[in-house]
């Protein structure tokens, strides 16, 4: 059925549920799994600096630092897989828009199943947080399994 699962992770509690799920399913049916996940990717800002460093190096410390701490979280992922007996790769990408990522690595990858936490936000904190996960059911022809 499913071959080529991929699920979207942030770190979180929740994602690291989606995870589980993703390696459930994943060694059920004797699939492979895509970790992904998404760093935001930051516009310079165009003004001046009191201190020595630039706008520029600051962001790139910024974004190194993510990217560090990104890819620590899924070296223990990537541990937990071998438990479950399941093939792993993992990616980190740096978007825009997350979900825009998440779609773009399932096409390219053959993607049969996607797999995403939800937060189960409401109110004025999903109106003003959004929902990456609503954004991928939405725009997504590849099937979404939601986990919360």
């Amino acid at each position: 059925m499913y071959k080529n699962i991929l699920v979207a992770t942030d770190g979180s509690d929740f994602s690291k549920k989606a995870v589980r799920a993703a390696f459930d399913v994943a060694a059920a049916l004797g699939a492979q799994v895509c970790i992904v996940h998404v760093l935001p990717k930051f516009v310079q800002a165009y003004f001046e600096s009191d201190n020595n460093a630039s706008p520029a190096s600051e962001i790139e410390s910024m974004e190194r630092s993510m990217e560090q701490k990104a890819q620590k979280s899924l070296d223990v992922l990537i541990k937990a897989s071998n438990t479950k007996q399941v093939d792993v790769k993992t990616t980190i990408i740096k978007s825009y828009v997350v979900s825009d990522a998440i779609l773009k690595v399932a096409r390219k990858s053959n993607i049969d199943l996607i797999v995403m936490a939800s937060h189960g936000r409401h109110g004025l904190k999903r109106l003003l947080l959004g929902s990456e996960t609503l954004q991928v059911l939405t725009h997504s022809d590849i099937p979404v399994l939601v986990v919360r």
